[in-house]
């Protein structure tokens, strides 16, 4: 059996529709099993079941459907491509974790690496020059972007390490030059924007824009790994953001010192938040797991963003409280 995607469905990635490509497989040839799966692998697709394959409805992904069914067809096998609207059960916030996990996965590899090529690059130089790898891994990186429909945070330190590593003679040179912190009342009045399905990065740097920065800020979240701020706007932990990953900081960490913070229990908070999200074990704080733990916790239970900000400010709040007392002592 064979079944188009509906015409109708966006020309992007669209959150709310799904193309399910569900199929089955002769006994033989061993090798076409291995032979499908790389080929969904290649598309982004992930598994929802056995032989139940999920992408975002859009132009492309029906495309892509549809050339590995034709190859399934040929090859002896049968499927149907299905255009489907998520009804109970699953999220839609949860298939695009699904799909946020396996990217992280492959941005996770290319960290390892770039971090290893930053490390090399500040020993005296052997026979080998690090630098050669740098297109390779702009390579690399264009490739995972390619099949990444939702950019999760691991993205946005991908970008940041390689940006780092290309201009790395540059920022040499001017080490000594940096940003000059904000005032924050300029920063008042506006509305805040960041991808949705916000996890512990844009979680906290929501926390501290309204407990710190503007009370009574504004908050947008939008679908997509980049967006056109209008006027008023300010973007967040998200690509070309106005306060985003750099170098090695995370948006949090990079708030705080635009903003020209001063505090202790803030720098607690930063180390953990920085542990959770870059996973580099920079700090090693006792809390991290913990604080880990309970913010999957509540991206797993609460499917809106506005939910997730709240929960993930109760928690913010108690640990900032906790670390206050500390250093006061």
């Amino acid at each position: 059996m064979k079944a188009k995607a509906s015409r109708k469905s966006p020309a992007g990635p669209s959150g709310s529709r799904w193309l399910l490509l569900m199929h089955q497989l002769p006994a033989k040839p061993a090798y076409l099993r291995v032979k499908v799966w790389r080929a969904l692998q290649a598309v982004g697709a992930v598994g929802l079941k056995n032989s139940v394959y999920v992408l975002p409805a859009g132009e492309q992904t029906r495309q892509d459907f549809e050339r590995i069914l034709r190859d399934i067809d040929r090859s002896g096998g049968d499927g149907a491509i299905v255009d489907a609207e998520l009804i109970s059960g699953m999220r839609d916030d949860q298939v695009r974790a699904l799909f946020n996990a396996a990217r992280d996965q492959d941005y996770d590899a290319l960290i390892k690496e770039l971090r290893e090529t930053g490390r090399a690059l500040a020993k005296p130089r052997g026979k080998t020059d690090p630098t050669e790898m740098l297109p390779k891994f702009r390579q690399r990186l264009a490739e995972i972007e390619r099949i990444d429909f939702y950019g999760p945070s691991s993205r946005v330190t991908a970008e940041a390490l390689l940006a780092e590593l290309e201009h790395r003679p540059i920022k040499k040179e001017k080490a000594s030059v940096r940003r000059p912190a904000l005032d924050p009342s300029s920063l008042s009045g506006r509305t805040w924007v960041t991808r949705q399905d916000i996890h512990v990065d844009r979680i906290a740097c929501s926390w501290l824009i309204r407990r710190f920065i503007d009370p009574e800020a504004k908050f947008k979240f939008v679908m997509g790994k980049t967006y056109d701020p209008k006027e008023g706007e300010l973007r967040y932990d998200m690509q070309d953001g106005e306060f985003t990953h750099e170098g090695d900081n995370c948006s949090f960490e990079v708030l705080i010192e635009r903003t020209g913070i001063k505090d202790p229990a803030l720098k607690a908070i930063a180390e953990i938040i920085h542990d959770i999200d870059l996973k580099d074990g920079k700090f090693g704080r006792a809390e991290t797991a913990g604080i880990a733990h309970v913010i999957a916790g509540i991206c797993r239970n609460q499917g809106e963003d506005e939910a997730r900000m709240a929960r993930g400010g109760e928690l913010l709040d108690d640990t900032y409280e906790q670390f206050r007392k500390i250093h006061k002592n």
